[in-house]
């Protein structure tokens, strides 16, 4: 069995999400390749030994570079700010290693696709960071669509929304950067990704984008403005005419975790939420009238990979377990058992998409994908 060492660049949430991520893979699966944690990159030596220590990574540096560089590390995991993605990436591919990286792919398309023509040209596995397509309760949601319990599918509703931008007083990050920044990129392109993990390739959309608190704060309390989009409201069409709608909204009071779906058909409906990411609602069309109303189908071990957690139905599994099962996914991809499940190409199409979507709004008008 391949060792695969792994170097992690970046440790807060989702750096530590992906740590717990791949300890979990590697008990709850039978993976052909054995992860280890190697070695952890932050921005000082002082948070990357910490992280160290913490997180039971073997050694620490203050330069990504060091990972890069380092020849017993065939992994690069990139969990850094976006605007360091390119470089890390691009660097890690001419080192020959594979690199497993946190959405967004890069801030902009145009990188995403010379970081996807890079990693193609190497040969090098990807994979980009859209755990939320690994629940097995998606997975089912998309079985039947595909059997037809739903009838013609007439419309698509997706929201992903959230509140951790919603106070005035929330300071500018990264995430505000005009290039690459605002709530679309940032959370919309999870709904991006669902809707067409459910439906398929998305052709057309007509976007608009606004930013409702213009100035924000930094660290020392300076007002800088903000160009970018704070929600989104997205009319869309898909490669198979069906129409629906996405919102991407981080002022969303109360949200924390809103990540719905709704697919409407003429036999039936589905609904999701993140909220409660161990169930799938349905309704039957075929149900008697004084029957009707959605159901609840509850997450358990006969929903694949659900009972390698837990043999209990309704227990439940968690984000990071979402983590877990992509990163075993990927394992696959890396042995050379399967294709990636979300590799640099199809992140680069998720950006690309939302380019297109602010291009829309700027215009006011429909485009094409």
């Amino acid at each position: 069995m391949t060792d695969i060492k792994v170097g992690l660049v970046g440790t807060g949430f989702m750096g530590k999400a992906h740590v717990f991520g791949f300890a979990t893979a590697g008990r709850v699966f039978d993976l052909p390749v054995n992860f280890h944690l190697e070695m952890v990159a932050d921005a000082s030596d002082a948070l990357a030994q910490k992280a160290c220590n913490a997180l039971g990574f073997n050694r620490h540096t203050s330069r990504w570079r060091d990972l890069v560089e380092d020849p017993e590390i065939s992994l690069i995991n990139i969990t850094a700010p976006n605007a360091l993605h390119k470089e890390i990436a691009l660097a890690a591919i001419a080192a020959g290693k594979h690199v497993y990286c946190e959405k967004p792919l890069a801030p902009s398309a145009k990188d995403a696709f010379e970081m996807t023509c890079a990693a193609e040209q190497a040969n090098i596995k990807t994979q980009v960071g859209f755990n939320y397509l690994t629940n097995p309760i998606f997975a089912l949601a998309k079985e039947m669509i595909e059997a037809g319990e739903l009838g013609e599918i007439y419309s698509y509703r997706g929201v992903h929304a959230e509140d951790y931008m919603a106070s005035p007083e929330a300071p500018v990050s990264f995430r505000h950067d005009k290039i690459g920044g605002g709530a679309l990129a940032d959370i919309g392109s999870h709904a991006l990704a669902t809707a067409e993990f459910m439906l398929g390739p998305i052709t057309q959309v007509n976007g608009y984008c606004k930013t409702l608190i213009p100035k924000r704060p930094d660290a020392n309390g300076t007002m800088h403005d903000i160009e970018v989009d704070d929600v989104s409201h997205v009319v869309l069409e898909f490669a198979s005419g069906i129409s629906g709608t996405i919102e991407a909204n981080w002022c969303a009071t109360g949200r924390t975790m809103q990540h719905d779906f709704e697919i409407y058909g003429s036999k039936g409906a589905l609904f999701f939420t993140q909220e409660r990411l161990n169930e799938l609602h349905f309704f039957d069309g075929k149900d008697s009238h004084n029957r009707r109303g959605f159901r609840r189908i509850e997450a358990s071990p006969a929903h694949a990979p659900y009972g390698q957690f837990c043999v209990a139905p309704g227990h439940q599994i968690g984000f990071n377990d979402l983590k877990a099962i992509e990163i075993a996914k990927f394992a696959e991809a890396i042995a050379g058992n399967s294709e990636e499940p979300f590799n640099f190409r199809a992140g680069h199409r998720i950006q690309h998409i939302v380019e297109t979507i602010q291009k829309s709004s700027e215009q006011r008008s429909w485009l094409k994908i």
